[in-house]
């Protein structure tokens, strides 16, 4: 059972989503505006937000920036809007998730499972010692990452995905495994994978064409080693 905050101004879909969160034995509360959203947050502890884009008052894509400024709670979008551009955005200002409308009960069912999954494990005691690859130093205590003594400015699952390859460094970790260890989830698609990818990239000063640290291996999966392999 969780704690469920639902932003939704369509009160069909807001009627809908809270009976179906109530039947699952979730606890919710429901709001139609942002600012209504950034009250509950703030007085009140979630264990997941579903956000709806679409509110009167705010963009979806602005409120989610102001609950990344109070609160860490993991958030899934609900959105009608497919743009891959936009989607990007909302993942790399700290949605944990997203759902394209219309959208099953099955389906929330599913994403909702997994990122709490994700949020449990990383309320988990991680492992103490720092790791070294190359110029790259990851200390998964602090949750903090420098590259050649720069502090690295990541977001959370950014950090998830670079400790994790980090952990393993010159292996080839297969895409289904970082989904199941780094997204908890059993099924997916690469999509998720290739964009946070895409962000580590460019905080690393490198690109697909050009790796340094990241290397995708097509149809296999993805390693991380230092420049010309070589480890300290």
């Amino acid at each position: 059972m969780a704690s469920v905050l639902v932003v939704e101004d369509d009160q069909f879909v807001r009627s809908a989503l809270i009976r179906h969160l109530t039947e699952a034995s979730h606890t919710v509360r429901s709001v139609g505006t942002a600012l209504e959203a950034l009250r509950e947050v703030a007085h009140f502890r979630f264990d997941v937000v579903i956000l709806d884009l679409g509110l009167p008052d705010l963009d979806g894509a602005e409120a989610l920036k102001m609950l990344r400024g109070i609160t860490d709670v993991p958030v899934i979008i609900a959105t009608a809007r497919d743009d891959e551009a936009e989607i990007v955005r909302l993942l790399n200002d700290g949605a944990d998730d997203y759902l394209t409308k219309p959208f099953s009960v099955e389906h929330l069912s599913a994403r909702m499972a997994a990122v709490l999954r994700r949020s449990r494990a990383a309320g988990e005691a991680p492992p103490s010692r720092v790791i070294q690859v190359g110029g790259l130093s990851i200390d998964p205590l602090r949750r903090q990452a420098e590259l050649d003594g720069d502090r690295l400015d990541l977001t959370r699952r950014e950090f998830d995905l670079l400790a994790f390859l980090a952990g393993r460094p010159g292996v080839v970790v297969p895409r289904k495994e970082l989904l199941a260890e780094v997204w908890q989830q059993s099924y997916g698609d690469d999509q998720t994978i290739d964009v946070h990818l895409s962000w580590l990239r460019r905080k690393l000063g490198e690109t697909a064409a050009r790796p340094r640290y990241l290397h995708t291996l097509r149809g296999v999966g993805v390693k991380l080693e230092p420049p010309n392999g070589h480890r300290p």
